[in-house]
């Protein structure tokens, strides 16, 4: 990389693709990008001094070839033609997850796996370790609200990060240690089916260095018999080698638990963040933290000063008069999981979400799953496709959830008219789920509700 001078993103206001940008920034590299559209996250990264541009236009790309190196997302359809220029011009040219494993490779690298838990135990874990003294560089997931970023740089050897199995990007990381939240059936766009998924699951912990350990959550069912490594299961309450016990819901949605881990325990633990399956993540991290050999008591102290990342599970508004949460959930699990949360936190108020779905495929292949899942809330306020990087697919729309939820009030409307509907509503809890573009709706949301309610 000694003689590159321009570091250049296809897709640069993506999560991921935004903190290897911040990376090469810091770096002193000339980082430049494009993007669909702008948000929060480009804002961010052009206040940081970095250059970048709304519209597909190859006269923006860095002129110099043998000095530019581009870096583009799979989430960018191959018809734009910035990509097709790179290609045709023979620039330097990789995928994000090679140039993330690319990092990763002469690091201690601790990745965090699962279809879903990875961005909340990747940042605690990088918490871990920056609160304990020990330090990391991390690639997250989402924005740490403790350190407001997704990216954190150190100059030691511990590097933090989510290994997404999107497109099979994780499959770039030969992790030190490895642990996998979760393996639900999702992106079968990319894997046809969920054999295919969970056998590349079994890929990715074998690549574990042979010295190192996976830590798997015990609800997962994999073959671990390639993995070199050596293998530990954790849980949320059931017995194995890290779990929790003694626990007990405290005041709003909080929890008191012990920690239970081989050879010991670690009682009245609590994290600063309420939701049961934060319990679970924070078993996770503890796994990974306590056996690169971080003291309990370290954790522990870490685990009560965590705030959080932005989009998990975020608690934006909390009052006697009205509550807002927002939440990433895009996948039926995960839904439930936050309305459950959501439950334990507000009993006996009344719970409005807005769902958009995320994906034609998803929404074609969980339509079923997302249906009884929304049917947990007590009204439903559900929102067209996001498409993201797909094409329609004839027959699929928001109606073929719709019409299986087993709600008296639920209304399907187009983004465009979500805040006037808001005014038909009387809201006690809110709570937006989805993994598309209705985190812009997030500020003009809290600004009615604390108006109007």
């Amino acid at each position: 990389m000694s003689e590159l001078k321009d570091i250049y993103f296809i897709g640069i206001g993506g999560i991921g693709m935004s903190a290897i940008a911040r990376y090469y920034n810091h770096a002193g590299y000339r980082v430049s990008g494009y993007d669909l559209t702008p948000s929060k996250l480009t804002a961010n990264l052009e206040a940081e001094g970095i250059d970048i541009h709304y519209e597909d236009d190859i006269n923006r790309i860095p002129k110099d070839i043998e000095s530019t190196f581009v870096i583009y997302t799979p989430a960018i359809p191959p018809t734009l033609k910035e990509l097709q220029y790179v290609e045709k011009m023979g620039y330097r040219l990789c995928k994000r997850s090679r140039a993330l494993g690319e990092i990763a490779a002469d690091k201690d690298c601790f990745a965090i796996a699962g279809t879903h838990g990875k961005t909340t135990t990747s940042t605690l874990l990088a918490h871990i370790f920056h609160h304990s003294g020990e330090g990391c560089s991390a690639f997250l997931g989402g924005i740490s609200k403790n350190y407001q970023s997704n990216l954190i740089l150190s100059k030691g050897k511990n590097l933090v990060a989510e290994a997404d199995e999107f497109d099979r990007s994780f499959l770039q990381l030969f992790p030190k240690y490895a642990a996998i939240t979760s393996v639900d059936a999702d992106h079968l766009d990319i894997y046809n089916d969920y054999n295919t998924l969970n056998h590349t699951f079994t890929q990715f912990a074998s690549q574990v260095k042979s010295d190192g350990a996976v830590i798997v959550n015990i609800n997962v069912d994999i073959d671990l018999s390639p993995v070199k490594a050596r293998v530990y299961r954790y849980s949320y309450d059931k017995e194995c080698d890290f779990y929790a016990s003694e626990i007990k819901l405290v005041d709003n949605g909080y929890f008191d638990f012990t920690i239970n881990f081989p050879g010991g325990k670690i009682e009245h633990c609590t994290i600063g963040i309420p939701g049961w399956i934060n319990v679970e993540n924070a078993i996770a991290a503890f796994s990974v933290a306590y056996l690169e050999g971080i003291s309990p008591e370290k954790i522990k102290e870490a685990l009560r000063t965590y705030e959080g990342v932005e989009r998990r599970f975020d608690i934006r508004i909390k009052s006697e008069k009205v509550a807002y949460v927002d939440d990433y959930a895009h996948h039926p699990n995960e839904i439930s999981a936050s309305i459950s949360s959501i439950r334990n936190i507000f009993p006996g108020r009344k719970v409005c979400g807005i769902f958009q779905p995320h994906l034609y495929s998803r929404t074609k292949d969980f339509a079923p799953e997302f249906a009884k899942a929304l049917s947990a809330l007590d009204e439903l306020i559900l929102l067209d496709i996001y498409p993201a990087r797909e094409l329609p697919i004839p027959g699929v729309t928001s109606s073929i959830i719709f019409d299986k939820v087993e709600l008296e009030n639920k209304v399907l409307i187009k983004k465009e008219e979500l805040m006037e509907e808001l005014k038909h509503h009387d809201i006690d809890v809110l709570v937006t789920l989805g993994a598309g573009n209705i985190d812009r709706f997030i500020p003009l949301i809290e600004d009615y509700l604390e108006k109007n309610v």
